[in-house]
């Protein structure tokens, strides 16, 4: 859509902290609602409880420690995209699904390096300076850490440790690149949840708090990503509100994916 000669893009900010569950149907119905022509949706996210999500491919058991996180509360979810286990809490999640083939190219490689420069530009905002990954070591990619332990290629760090972790699903022209970006550290609950002894030092995590050596909150980080986008991609943005209609197809998402036994513990 264009508007005042702009390429304009949805943007939806859910300030309310919601489950996890909720929040990967959103995600999925954004996906699959996506137009025929160039359109692209943009959100920001935050999670009600302390969450574990799984890349889709992972095997539950082997990644996580399933009677912690019941015995604490701590909600567990599979994601539609790939990767490595991700503890969502205190933190900025994004989302951008689109189906414009004009901006982003085709390749998982190429549009995730794309999308990460654009957090770049919002992180800069912020007075950071990232910088795009090399390759992580053989051991990370073939092996059950979590997803914080190594920057991926292209994906950002500062200071030698990985700010924004994020995973992609492509179908054919269309995708949904959705990453986390930590307020606070929390290191000890990852490692727990995760599996990790006290002395592996495999966690190479720094958030924005850290980073800046200040506390900054969820509405701060969100303004200047969303700056750092429209500067980026020379974009406007019009914001998306869910018509009661599509908050039932959510719903049922979630219902039926996100929230049942045999989508969380796929593989086992």
């Amino acid at each position: 859509m264009l508007r005042n000669g702009k390429q304009t893009w949805c943007l939806i900010i859910d300030k309310t902290p919601l489950p996890g569950s909720f929040n990967m149907a959103v995600d999925d119905y954004l996906l699959n609602s996506l137009a025929d022509s160039p359109q692209t949706f943009i959100r920001f996210y935050r999670w009600k409880r302390p969450t574990v999500s799984l890349g889709y491919s992972q095997r539950l058991h082997k990644v996580a420690d399933v009677d912690f996180c019941q015995q604490n509360g701590i909600d567990i979810v599979r994601r539609m995209t790939g990767g490595k286990l991700v503890l969502h809490h205190k933190e900025v999640t994004y989302s951008i699904c689109s189906s414009d083939s004009q901006t982003f190219p085709p390749t998982v490689g190429d549009s995730y390096k794309l999308v990460s420069e654009a957090l770049i530009r919002g992180l800069e905002k912020m007075g950071l300076e990232p910088y795009l990954a090399v390759a992580a070591p053989a051991v990370y990619a073939r092996g059950n850490l979590p997803c914080f332990s190594y920057p991926a290629r292209n994906e950002i760090e500062i200071m030698g440790k990985k700010i924004i972790g994020s995973a992609q699903k492509r179908v054919g022209l269309r995708f949904i690149q959705h990453g986390s970006i930590p307020l606070e550290s929390e290191d000890n609950l990852l490692r727990s949840v995760s599996r990790l002894k006290t002395d592996q030092k495999v966690i190479r995590l720094i958030s924005l708090s850290e980073a800046l050596g200040k506390k900054v909150d969820f509405n701060w980080v969100v303004e200047k990503l969303t700056i750092g986008f429209s500067e980026y991609f020379g974009i406007s943005f019009q914001p998306k509100y869910f018509t009661k209609e599509e908050m039932k197809k959510i719903l049922k998402i979630e219902k039926e994916r996100y929230t049942h036994h045999t989508w969380t513990f796929l593989r086992e």
